[in-house]
């Protein structure tokens, strides 16, 4: 890097400058001296932050997003190879790859935790990354950038994994497999980056392969995905109809011929030569030159500028314009469906190279990304907006409103000027890896500022400081140590006891334990954890080796939040959940195995709910015993009814606190003889309330102990769903002045809510609940009847629809909403010389047809489902699943299930 020496040198001339104070020498002369050793420090500060600028802008956070098994860790290793950074090319099967280290991923041949790792493309030679190209107008891929790239799984149960890394990354690579197309779990993961904002372009896969159809596979992108497929490239099949041995590429008008081997040896051809040589080929790709023309000139007002520049030719626009408009389409803020389309064959080193150029060229530098969501004070914005002032003093009106103060406006921009000049970085925690070598690694996303080595960090979620005494950039299992991590840049904080992902950590100056307000309250968008549908019992060998179990419980979590634990009440068993049979079989590798804990997993379980027939009389209870060698005295009244979540017609306006669970419940608390009074400050009060006991208290007392009591229901100990606690308050009989504490009220609560609910069975009774499933089941046209008939008549599901999406996946995608979809016959792609020409109007009928099902299955049926599916489409059959609702079962249904999970416990 050429800065080093410049930074070196300026520090060297600031120690000068300051040492500069000998006597015998002219005051005069020292001070014209130290101006010009300072204004040289200038010069060179300028110089540095203009090339951390230029830095930025050559650096690419990215994410490989894709379906199982379509090729995601194999493009990677060639990414890694082609940019020098490993000198042989790893094999999934073979257990060698970078990416995939953990030894749970070699044994089973997919990813299960997503990898990040550095490296240059192009590969950095001694001047690269110094001197700007030559041509004005070169593209972005004529200088070496910086790629952080992040391999992530893609089972459906690692839903989670994907979700943390997409929350961090600036633009994603969505790989598809030429000969399924869009399947289930491609669609989820693209939706799931729609809600991030994520610009995306596809790379298909895998068309070296029989059955490889890179047209059927464009129109399934518009129909699936809800994009324009802008085809960047078109295969090229030796002949016409032979074996794939390169790409055609629109955007430069020339072809690319791969040699067999590494891959590393490219012979390119311009359009001219690919006339002579391959002439349909030639004429394929005119018309994709075109197509891909018209289609920007849609999207995109300069690009019909260019189109008439040239004189309405086509051919004539030049690469980097079509690279520009492409790119242009991509940042859009508004979200454009455009979506740039590559062609490849990573197994067969076919396609990689011009994939990476790509990237380069088209997906956004952390500058150019949408602004991060943050919320300081109660107020939500951009994290621009905030560097700015503009978010603070918002923040700080609002605060001083609220207490009743009003400043003038130059005071609070003076106020926020100076609390934002304290604000050194700003970071997200996205992953928490215990390593057993280096310890804790907590992987970090710096939006703000640096993140320096042995800089204070304070986490604004959980109220703490802790020291960062080692800084690392990742390279998959490997590490190397650094001094900072800039803007823009994804490294690992060494020895954190407490960070959690999710957790926002702040750097600012100043000695004080914690920032000034309001950057306490500083935080970025969290990460939405999905909720848990399979658990399994896990058992210490022997009562000395429970706290070591917990402990390592506490880690495993801490790792991975879509895991939860919990104890039963009546046996004391810990319950570990998790996303799915494979995710649970995972963790108890990680736990046996890694952490090392002396215990034993029990079979895989599932998480039934209790739900209310009817509604119970009042129950009134009065709490009155010592706490912690306290007096405690508290009462109230709690009815308990069915509640449905949809309707909002029944739910009550008139209530001191109307709060909804996680698990489908709500809790109604009335006070109405309360006498509540709003103060000067704007909050409300009541005289009636014992001294030390405010309204937020109460409230969250009561909405605790009623918490406590819904999560044993009476009949069957499963939690309560679908349950309306309505809790009344009477200052009169239920306050007992000093001796009513927060404690007193919650226990309260739980009793009064215990016995409303154990009133159920002697009057209306309540009935089990099970987690239904949305199902997507990804066969051949062979299979398709078995599977059918296995699902509706043996599993008790109920089948959706045939070759279609659910609504909720598609509705995910915020840009569906307004805009019609699109019509695939509309849509230019190549015709596949292995199928009739008809692809896309109707599908071909060959027994290899890819068919999708949907349906609704009871989980406890897709226990186990995945040998089956296996063995019913001879092993080509896949499908992935996520909770829909949980759903009332039927009375012989809810006595087989009783008798199983009685006989199991026997």
């Amino acid at each position: 890097m050429v800065a080093a020496p410049f930074l070196r040198a300026h520090q060297a001339a600031r120690l000068q400058a300051v040492s500069i104070n000998r006597p015998g020498l002219n005051s005069h002369i020292i001070k014209s001296f130290r101006r010009s050793i300072l204004l040289r420090c200038s010069g060179f500060s300028t110089f540095a932050s203009r090339f951390q600028s230029e830095s930025l802008e050559r650096t690419r956070n990215i994410g490989i997003i894709a379906h199982i098994d379509a090729g995601k860790t194999t493009t990677t290793e060639r990414m890694l190879y082609y940019s020098g950074f490993t000198r042989r090319l790893g094999d999934v099967d073979e257990g060698s790859t970078v990416t995939d280290f953990l030894p749970a991923e070699r044994a089973r041949g997919i990813t299960i935790q997503s990898a990040a790792i550095t490296f240059h493309w192009p590969p950095q030679t001694a001047g690269d990354g110094n001197t700007a190209p030559q041509e004005q107008q070169a593209p972005r891929s004529a200088l070496s950038h910086t790629m952080n790239l992040i391999d992530t799984p893609g089972h459906a149960d690692f839903t989670f994994e994907v979700l943390r890394s997409l929350r961090i990354l600036d633009g994603a690579v969505c790989i598809l497999d030429g000969v399924a197309g869009v399947e289930a779990q491609t669609e989820q993961v693209w939706h799931q980056a729609s809600t991030y904002r994520i610009p995306r372009i596809v790379y298909v896969n895998k068309l070296d392969r029989d059955g490889a159809a890179f047209g059927r596979t464009v129109r399934e992108v518009a129909s699936r995905l809800g994009g324009w497929p802008a085809v960047c490239q078109i295969p090229w099949f030796e002949g016409g109809n032979g074996r794939f041995i390169g790409v055609a590429d629109a955007i430069n008008l020339q072809g690319l011929r791969w040699n067999e081997g590494d891959g590393k040896a490219v012979k390119m051809f311009d359009l001219e030569q690919l006339a002579t040589e391959e002439h349909q080929l030639a004429e394929e790709l005119k018309r994709a030159r075109i197509a891909l023309v018209e289609l920007l000139s849609e999207h995109d007002e300069v690009m019909v500028e260019k189109f008439f520049d040239y004189d309405e030719d086509h051919l004539a626009v030049p690469a980097n314009d079509i690279l520009e408009s492409l790119r242009r389409c991509l940042l859009h803020e508004q979200g454009c469906k455009i979506i740039p389309i590559f062609a490849g064959a990573s197994f067969k080193n076919i396609g990689v190279q011009p994939l990476l150029d790509a990237v380069t060229n088209l997906l956004p530098s952390p500058p150019e990304t949408p602004e991060p969501e943050v919320s300081i004070g109660g107020v939500k914005g951009g994290l621009r907006r905030l560097l700015s002032g503009d978010l603070l003093v918002e923040q700080s009106e609002k605060a001083a409103s609220a207490k009743g103060k009003h400043k003038k406006k130059s005071a609070i921009q003076a106020e926020s000027r100076n609390a934002i000049g304290k604000l050194q970085g700003c970071a997200l925690a996205f992953k928490v890896v215990n390593d057993a070598k280096r310890g804790v690694l907590v992987y970090v996303r710096v939006y703000s500022g640096s993140l320096d080595r042995n800089s204070l960090l304070y986490n604004t979620n959980l109220n703490i400081s802790e020291r960062a005494p080692r800084l690392l950039k990742m390279y998959a299992n490997d590490a190397v140590e650094v001094d900072s991590i800039p803007e823009g840049h994804i490294g690992v904080v060494v020895g954190l006891k407490q960070t959690r992902t999710g957790d926002t950590l702040v750097t600012y100056s100043g000695n004080k334990a914690t920032p000034p307000e309001p950057l306490n309250t500083l935080q970025l968008r969290p990460i939405d954890v999905p909720p848990p549908v399979f658990f399994a019992a896990v058992e210490p060998h022997s009562l000395s080796e429970e706290k070591r179990l917990q402990d390592s419980l506490s880690m495993l979590l801490r790792e991975d939040p879509s895991l939860h634990v919990t104890i039963d009440e009546d046996s004391g068993q810990t319950l570990l959940s998790g996303m799915g049979e494979l995710h649970l079989e995972i963790a108890r590798d990680r736990l046996l195995n890694d952490l090392k804990a002396k215990a034993t997993m029990g079979r895989i379980e599932i998480g039934y709910r209790e739900c209310p027939l009817g509604a119970s009389p009042p129950i009134t209870k009065i709490f009155d015993k010592e706490i912690a060698g306290r007096k405690g005295k508290a009462g109230c009244t709690v009815a308990v009814e069915p509640f449905d979540p949809e309707d909002t017609a029944t739910t009550p306006s008139s209530a001191l606190s109307i709060q909804k669970t996680p698990d489908g419940n709500q809790i109604i608390i009335h006070a109405p003889d309360l006498q509540i009074e709003t103060n000067k400050k704007g909050q409300d009060e009541s005289p009636l309330l014992p001294p030390g006991l405010d309204l937020p208290t109460l409230r969250t007392a009561l909405q605790n102990g009623c918490v406590a009591a819904l999560a044993r229901g009476p009949q069957f100990t499963f939690p309560m769903h679908n349950t309306r606690v309505t809790l009344t308050i009477d200052p009169a009989t239920h306050l007992f002045g000093t001796e009513t504490t927060p404690s007193a009220l919650s226990a309260a609560a739980r009793l009064a809510t215990a016995a409303a609910l154990r009133e159920l069975p002697t009057t209306t009774g309540t009935s089990l609940m099970e987690p239904v499933m949305n199902v997507i089941i990804s066969v051949d046209e062979a299979s398709l009847g078995s599977v059918v008939h296995d699902i509706s008549s043996s599993r008790g599901g109920h089948i959706i629809s045939l070759d279609e999406e659910t609504p909720t996946e598609v509705a995910s995608n915020p840009t569906n909403d307004l805009l019609p979809p699109i019509d695939p016959s509309k849509v230019y792609a190549p015709s596949d010389p292995f199928e009739s020409p008809s692809v896309g109007v109707d599908l071909p009928t060959s027994a290899n047809r890819p068919r999708t099902i949907t349906a609704k299955v009871p989980l406890k049926e897709m226990v186990g489902y995945l040998k089956h599916l296996r063995s019913l489409s001879a092993g080509r059959g896949t499908f992935v699943m996520s909770v829909d609702r949980f759903e009332k079962m039927s009375t012989p249904r809810q006595k087989a299930v009783l008798a199983e999970l009685r006989g199991g416990l026997i």
